[in-house]
């Protein structure tokens, strides 16, 4: 085997599903998938060299299938899934995912 070093300090699971039977719901006008409202807040902060590096992927389903809704967890709680509501703010999301709040 070999080992693949990577820059990323945190990781965002998104479930792909629940994302494209959405067709959108997030970011300003509403239009964006969540996983990329989530790329562009993880984006806008500090830069890159300085900050923490945020990878957002996107994955199979995780069979929680929830109604206008996407789910998405942080790879490092892996104990806590978030079910983010269409038209929830992508900085609070993120914050939540991040362990800085409670939704």
């Amino acid at each position: 085997m070999k080992r693949v070093r990577s820059d990323w300090t945190e990781v965002i699971l998104v479930c792909r599903k629940c994302s494209r039977r959405m067709k959108g719901g997030f970011g300003e006008d509403g239009g964006l998938p969540l996983a990329k409202a989530l790329r562009r807040e993880a984006s806008s902060g500090k830069p890159k060299r300085r900050g923490t590096r945020t990878a957002v992927i996107e994955v199979g389903c995780l069979d929680v299938c929830p109604k206008n809704a996407v789910v998405a967890l942080a790879a490092d709680a892996p104990g806590e899934w978030l079910v983010v509501p269409r038209g929830a703010d992508a900085a609070s999301v993120l914050a939540r995912l991040r362990g800085g709040g409670k939704a």
